[in-house]
């Protein structure tokens, strides 16, 4: 029988609400082993995460390997209050906690190494944002609200730590580990496999190494490639003039990465972890889909004229020392970091769209090339209070310099020749075919002091108090030409390759406070009730785009409007109440919170009026509120239920002019270029995009003994995410996208002590096709405009496609340990 849409959603709601209510009389009807206890250190002390009166989820090793998560876009749909939007190996995915987004989702794909700056992100102790490879993870921790009181790099909607494992003493050890699987729509295979070895030196000194390889095919067709850019008519899609070079399976990645530790304990007082991590991801293209465009490709089949290759490489060195000085804990956290980016993107659709005349030349195909250099030197000191009674407390301070270089090209070749043919200009060709040149650094360093001071009122009432000094400085320095313009168009004297390059300075400074407040009361042993008032803060900057000139001027410029030159600070203000429960001697753990969010002068991308050239501004004001609901429960020794449901209502508090960036409406449009770019307004009450309402996940493990030495374990895993906006209030045209439901399943054959183990899994086994983001929208497709010979020219809009069903088999095997 097939089972539609609807009714996959509808069993797994309904298995949630079911397993919630029968869980606790079939664990008391037949007895069970509690659920596992799980430590973490998101409060700078270890604790049991029940025991901590914040909203912090965790999940350990073993949830990691039974889920084969191996990013964190695998791990996010399980943590309720937080949505990633998947938009492939290639760009940064931005995390979206508890509906804190004002971004059109589309403009999430730019170069940078980022998760859109709502989240902070630690690879152990040191802020950095990548997007790691889960390989040798002790655990994830997701902290849901500011943590600027207890971490040095300020955190608006949250932080995610990575937690490693660390270099161990006394014992070596050796895991090989491997897998191979295929897509429904791939042509090929894809295999994962790496090795880790802890070997201890001595008495006090450990090495830990790990080092990991991945291939992945991808599963999306790029068919519409031309053969040479600005010679191949990229608008003949078959018959005479077809001259377009598909490509199979082109959203591959090949990524290493690795890790290097070292450890030294001299005394059980002193402590110090040496670490460098190394990750090199390179993708063939992006995960995109074209069949909402006007030229309706298949649901895994780019739309896009170029191929779009991309390289990220990461590198952290940090250093890490404790020292127990017996009233306190003296950490210190030193880290170093160099990342580098460089990649190609189809710039047709933008250039298309500005009514110059590209659309005139037939062959005409427009791309990028774009790099950057991130340096960053973060230094973090912190004393955490040991002594007995019923004051407690942490202070700290926290340093950072980060500096960045880059810049972004568009080439549009032969339309230079086409251009002085055309337009009869007379001036000279273009031989670089450089279009558009765009330069720019940056230099932000920060300082902060933050802590924490807690009271134990009586046994089971507690308060606490914190508080966070930040001051900051951020210098920039842009630059713009448009090289081709004055060299083949409008000259002006330049020579056939030169740029002209005015640099803009520009920057910002601030400081202030933020302030936090908790309490928490234990009813019984086993229920906690607590509430937190805390404050996130995100620093604001100028845009590096020159102001305009006056008057502007009939050719092509990109330049800032004065309400476009910089943007401010944004903040949030949290409420949250929330408890912690277990019940039937600890066998079911139930966690509940209770939310609202008033966000401040939001920051959103946008783009310039003239020249389209990416920006930042603030709106008005937002909100969300909203709640969630986790459990874990040990229903028999056998079988373990996990499961989480989140609902977000987040929307504007007031009318923000000009805030949607799309084309205008074909239905209203007047004469003239249907793609230019235009901002709409967005309204009070307008809901946020980039997140669903309503999430919710559910995981079950049974583990059952099938012979001696010899265990047998299934795993069923299922999220569902309703439906996501584009762009606010869906205004400008915007896409909904529509609610789905994933299914996994696994089999694992493992020896007793899980020495060795071998998995069978299928995950989105229905492969149902789904869609987490999107550029353009419906709009693009009834616009109209033509080339020199009255051909249409396609202006392809695309949506991210969620990967298809996946199939495979991994293994791991251990030596020693």
């Amino acid at each position: 029988m097939k089972i539609s849409p609807l009714h996959r959603r509808r069993i797994l709601l309904a298995s949630i609400s079911a397993v919630a209510i029968a869980t606790p009389a079939i664990a008391a009807a037949q007895g069970g082993a509690e659920v596992e206890e799980l430590i973490v250190t998101a409060t700078r002390r270890e604790a049991n995460v029940q025991s901590v009166p914040i909203n912090i989820a965790a999940v350990g090793e073993s949830f990691i390997q039974r889920q084969g998560a191996t990013d964190l876009a695998e791990l996010a749909g399980f943590i309720p209050g937080v949505h990633l939007v998947d938009q492939g190996g290639r760009t940064s995915d931005r995390i979206v906690v508890r509906g804190l987004n004002v971004d059109a989702i589309g403009q999430t794909d730019v170069l940078g190494n980022n998760a859109g700056d709502i989240v902070s992100t630690y690879l152990g102790e040191i802020p950095i944002y990548i997007d790691l490879k889960l390989n040798d993870m002790e655990r994830v921790e997701f902290l849901l609200g500011p943590q600027g009181t207890l971490y040095g790099a300020g955190t608006m909607g949250g932080a995610i730590r990575y937690i490693p494992k660390r270099p161990q003493f006394g014992v070596g050890s050796f895991e090989v580990r491997g897998d191979g699987y295929g897509y429904s729509k791939a042509s090929g295979l894809s295999y994962d496999y790496g090795a880790t070895g802890n070997f201890p030196i001595g008495e006090t000194v450990a090495v830990r190494a790990s080092l990991d390889f991945l291939k992945d095919t991808g599963f999306v067709d790029y068919d519409y490639v031309v053969r040479v850019p600005g010679v191949s008519n990229p608008n003949i899609l078959a018959g005479p003039g077809y001259d377009l070079a598909p490509k199979k399976d082109a959203n591959g990645e090949k990524t290493v990465s690795g890790r290097l530790a070292v450890r030294w304990r001299p005394t059980d007082i002193f402590d110090a972890n040496l670490t460098y991590y190394y990750q090199d991801q390179r993708s063939e293209g992006r995960t995109i889909s074209g069949h909402r465009s006007a030229i309706a490709t298949g649901r895994y089949v780019s739309p896009t004229r170029v191929l779009e290759p991309n390289r990220r490489e990461n590198g952290l060195l940090a250093l890490e020392m404790s020292l127990d000085l017996g009233f306190a804990e003296l950490t210190s956290a030193t880290g170093y970091s160099r990342y580098k980016e460089r990649g190609q993107r189809d710039q047709t659709n933008l250039l298309v769209g500005f009514a110059y005349g590209y659309e005139l030349f037939p062959s005409f195909v427009g791309y990028t090339l774009e790099d950057q250099d991130d340096e960053t030197w973060t230094q973090e000191i912190r004393l955490v209070s040991k002594t007995d009674g019923p004051l407690s407390w942490i202070v700290g301070g926290f340093f950072s310099k980060y500096d960045t270089d880059g810049f972004s090209k568009e080439f549009t070749p032969n339309f230079d020749r086409y251009a002085i043919d055309a337009f009869g200009t007379g001036a000279e060709l273009r031989p670089d075919s450089l279009e558009y040149l765009a330069v720019g650094s940056a230099k932000l360093d920060q300082v902060a002091a933050f802590g924490e001071v807690s009271y134990q009122i009586t046994d089971k009432w507690q308060v606490t108090g914190g508080v966070r000094y930040y001051d900051y400085k951020l210098k920039t320095l842009n630059a713009v030409d448009l090289p081709l313009l004055y060299t083949s168009i409008a000259p002006d004297g330049r020579t056939p390759t030169e740029v002209r390059l005015d640099f803009e300075a520009d920057g910002q400074k601030d400081d202030g406070f933020l302030y936090k407040f908790n309490t928490s009361y234990q009813i019984t042993p086993d229920v906690l009730a607590y509430f937190t008032y805390s404050e996130g803060y995100r620093i604001g900057g100028g845009n590096g785009i020159a102001p305009c000139p006056v008057p502007l001027g009939n050719f092509q410029n990109v330049c800032a409007l004065p309400d476009e030159i910089a943007y401010s600070p944004d903040k949030t203000i949290n409420y949250e109440l929330g408890a912690k429960t277990q019940w039937l001697d600890g066998r079911l753990t139930l966690n509940t919170s209770l939310y609202y969010i008033e966000w401040k002068d939001p920051q959103l991308l946008s783009a310039t009026i003239n020249g389209g050239g990416t920006i930042t501004r603030n709106g008005g004001g937002a909100e969300t509120k909203g709640f969630d609901v986790s459990f874990d429960a040990r229903v028999t020794e056998q079988l373990t239920v996990r499961a989480s449901y989140a609902y977000t209502d987040a929307k504007l508090t007031a009318d923000a002019p000009k805030f949607v960036r799309t084309i205008p409406d074909p239905a209203t449009n007047p004469t003239g270029n249907p793609f230019r770019n235009t901002l709409v307004d967005a309204f009070d009450g307008d809901r946020l995009p980039g997140s669903p309402k309503h999430q919710a996940s559910v995981f079950v493990t049974y583990e059952q003994p099938i012979a001696e030495g010899l265990n047998l374990e299934l795993n069923y895993s299922g999220r569902y995410v309703s439906d996501i906006l584009s762009a606010v209030g869906n205004r400008g045209g915007a896409i909904t996208f529509d609610d789905y439901t994933m299914h996994n399943l696994s089999a694992t054959l493992s020896g007793d002590g899980r020495d060795w183990s071998v998995t069978l899994y299928a995950e989105n086994i229905f492969d149902k096709f789904a869609e987490s983001g999107g550029n353009g929208n419906p709009w693009y497709n009834n616009g109209t405009v033509t080339d020199e010979t009255g051909r249409t020219v396609f202006v392809r809009s695309f949506t991210n496609p969620l990967p298809p069903r996946k199939v495979g088999v991994r293994f791991t095997k251990k030596f020693g340990g």
